[in-house]
């Protein structure tokens, strides 16, 4: 009992001695880290400031914030552990993050795909800061691409965050890819009223409407005999933003309806005719003996 005593009291003091050993260059590596944290705070700042003057892309500049910091703290790791543990080769180190890479692949793999896909989309920038998309069943503006979502700011206000990975794979429709949007305004009109006097007065009126841009030239096209007008489609172009694009529409509608009233016009409404008649003596259930007695009198 003595003996095991005096082991483990061996142990220990072992122990003990190798820690106080060691202790400096641990508290060289919490020191290194702590200054890690600092340094990969002040690079981003400053690579932010550099990225605004030198690119045009916030895509780009936000990439580049994140790999500083995301680089910086790597090599203060590495450096950290090459202090605090000084029996550590950095071919070891290299060797040992390898080999965890690859669990913390499988262990982490929907973090790493949406970290490729959100470096992915940064770099090729399918749509950028402040473009308005519509993802799936989300509408709205794009206000930041982190490193594992795309975050959305839709409509009604709401904030959307969306895996990277789905954004990468799915369809993305852009509405302010480009300079300018067109809508598609049907209108109908009473079958008594002229056509070409008609697409001449709602071609004149669409061009004076605000906002409608004259190039590319708005379009007057008949589309359909409906039940109870010929329809029209006025297809104009204005900016793409959903803001404008509401603002113009609703001025097109009051200039249309305004327009057409001074012309006298007429826009119908669906109109049902109905007929009223003796349901004695059309009665189809009646009997062909009934019929015929009938027929006589």
């Amino acid at each position: 009992m003595t003996e095991l005593l005096q082991t483990i009291f061996q142990s220990l003091q072992e122990l003990l001695g190798t820690a106080i050993k060691n202790l400096p260059g641990l508290i060289s590596g919490l020191i290194i880290l702590f200054l890690t944290r600092y340094f990969a705070q002040v690079g981003q700042k400053v690579v932010s400031k550099a990225g605004e003057k030198a690119l045009r892309s916030k895509s780009l500049q936000i990439l580049l914030k994140k790999t500083t910091y995301v680089g910086t703290w790597m090599v203060g790791i590495l450096f950290a552990c090459v202090v605090g543990f000084p029996g550590l080769d950095l071919g070891d180190i290299i060797a040992t993050l390898g080999i965890g890479s690859v669990a913390i692949g499988f262990a982490f793999q929907d973090i790493v795909k949406n970290f490729l896909a959100g470096i992915i989309l940064l770099i090729e920038e399918p749509f950028r800061i402040g473009d308005e998309v519509v993802i799936n069943d989300y509408q709205g503006k794009v206000e930041n691409i982190s490193i594992r979502t795309t975050q959305i700011r839709t409509y009604e206000g709401e904030k959307i965050l969306l895996p990277n990975a789905n954004v990468f794979t799915d369809a993305v429709k852009v509405r302010t890819a480009y300079v300018s949007r067109r809508t598609d305004l049907g209108v109908g009109v009473d079958y008594n009223t002229p056509l070409s006097e008609a697409a001449e007065i709602l071609n004149k009126t669409i061009k004076r409407v605000e906002g409608v841009l004259t190039n590319p030239v708005p379009e007057i096209d008949l589309v359909n005999f409906g039940d109870s007008s010929i329809d029209f489609v006025i297809r104009y172009w204005t900016y793409p933003e959903q803001k404008e694009v509401r603002h113009v529409q609703t001025r097109a509608i009051i200039a249309i309806k305004k327009a057409c009233d001074e012309a006298d016009i007429n826009i119908p409404y669906p109109i049902r005719t109905l007929y009223y008649y003796n349901q004695e003596k059309y009665n189809d259930y009646i009997p062909n003996s009934e019929r015929g007695n009938n027929s006589f009198n």
